[in-house]
């Protein structure tokens, strides 16, 4: 396909495809801007690694609370927003759910938190923000780069092409399991005091994961019953699924298992015989005539 071919399509598209309604929203009129903040996105945090590299980190912890306490509420009210539009709305057709694009007040109110769903997302980059003037670089994986970089973009198409129906679905689980991640993190950044009450950790990685399993099973549904909901965004949304459930997957085998594999065989070895001999004992060995010398 020809350049003047794409720009054509393009022209097209944003005229007679997409939503008049969301048109003249913020951010809304052409892609550029969200693309432009991602790519400002992926410079400010690598710029600001080299920064960060010869400084002390920044202490936060008064500006966590804060942040992400903010996200907690911003993520309630979506979901409420969204429930209310659509779950609890008697018309909604739940089997498969088509966009509704005229200016009633209820399929106007499903816009308005799609909308906010999509601006989320760019607030959300203050996450890997925190990362960097912490140094916590550990955190800033290839996951999570890629889940905040594509987010954005996707829902900035969602926003301007099909803000309602099928979106119902995907975008309330991911402000619910928000409420919930936002919540730990806010209880974390109180202070060690909090870590007994951190227990469920290991949950919010497993809750973040089924979230993916309903929304690819919510998608399958509806593109194997022919759905009407604009078909190459369910097979967008299938593939990006796939995506996600296999680096979360990744992480999650990673992080909970083989570091549980490896604590275990270190506990093993701590107390154990050695093959020549010598009893160990951390990191320290006593050999046969009581003397220590470090292992």
């Amino acid at each position: 396909m020809s350049m003047a071919s794409l720009v054509e399509l393009y022209s097209y598209s944003m005229d007679h495809l997409s939503d008049p309604r969301t048109k003249d929203w913020l951010l809304m009129t052409s892609p550029w801007p969200t693309v432009l903040l991602v790519l400002l996105y992926w410079l400010t945090i690598g710029l600001g690694q080299r920064l960060m590299a010869s400084r002390p980190p920044f202490d936060l912890q008064k500006v966590m609370v804060v942040y992400n306490l903010a996200l907690v509420l911003l993520s309630a009210y979506m979901v409420h927003e969204l429930v209310v539009s659509s779950w609890m709305d008697p018309g909604f057709n739940m089997n498969c759910a088509l966009v509704d694009t005229s200016d009633n007040d209820t399929s106007l109110r499903f816009a308005r938190v799609v909308w906010w769903y999509y601006f989320s997302k760019l607030i959300e980059f203050a996450d890997t923000v925190i990362f960097v003037l912490r140094k916590k670089t550990s955190q800033i994986s290839f996951l999570h780069m890629y889940h905040h970089s594509s987010m954005p973009v996707l829902w900035w198409i969602g926003t301007r092409f099909a803000p309602g129906g099928e979106a119902f679905f995907s975008a309330t689980l991911n402000s619910f399991v928000h409420v919930v991640m936002y919540s730990y993190y806010m209880l974390s950044a109180m202070g060690p005091h909090m870590q007994p009450y951190l227990w469920w950790k290991k949950y919010l990685t497993s809750l973040q994961l089924l979230q993916f399993l309903l929304i690819l099973g919510r998608v399958s549904y509806t593109l194997y019953t022919g759905c009407e909901y604009p078909r190459l965004f369910q097979k967008i949304l299938l593939v990006y699924m796939f995506t996600l459930i296999t680096l979360f997957s990744n992480f999650y085998y990673q992080t909970y298992h083989l570091r549980q594999q490896r604590s275990s065989t270190r506990a093993k070895t701590n107390g154990s015989i050695s093959a020549d001999g010598k009893l160990t004992n951390g990191n320290h060995v006593h050999d046969a005539n009581g003397k220590t010398k470090l292992n």
